[in-house]
């Protein structure tokens, strides 16, 4: 797609995937990342523990955020796939540290990610606004 609105920024060592997909895709002010997994940046799947997992999963989006003019504090909408309901507690207790509030609106998905996949998480953020003199 060619818009004068909408672009797809990625910096070296943003995570890729070897799948259809852009990391990000930028309309205006809003930033739309795509589900993000315990990947490396060449796409390829790190297998760890729940938190792990998680922890890698949204570092990847603090890097697609930031080559995006970002960060996790401008996420405004978070949807989130979760392997085993069991894990329900460590998330919200991992999701609190990268998120102590207010926290961005969130949805939840449990039972829905194939045996080799904890965790993954989309976001939606707005751009970063550079601090006005005297803030």
């Amino acid at each position: 797609m060619n818009h004068p609105l909408v672009s797809y920024p990625q910096l070296p060592g943003t995570p890729t995937s070897h799948l259809p997909f852009s990391p990000c895709v930028v309309v205006g002010e809003l930033i739309f990342v795509s589900g993000q997994a315990s990947v490396d940046e060449e796409g390829n799947l790190v297998s760890d523990t729940f938190e792990g997992e998680f922890r890698r999963s949204l570092e990847n989006v603090r890097l697609v955020l930031e080559a995006a003019g970002s960060d996790l504090e401008h996420v405004v909408q978070t949807r989130n796939y979760i392997r085993d309901p069991e894990d329900l507690p460590l998330y919200n207790a991992l999701y609190r540290e990268y998120f102590p509030g207010p926290a961005p609106a969130r949805t939840t998905i449990t039972n829905c990610l194939p045996p080799a996949l904890r965790y993954e998480v989309e976001a939606v953020a707005v751009i970063r606004r550079p601090a006005a003199a005297g803030e």
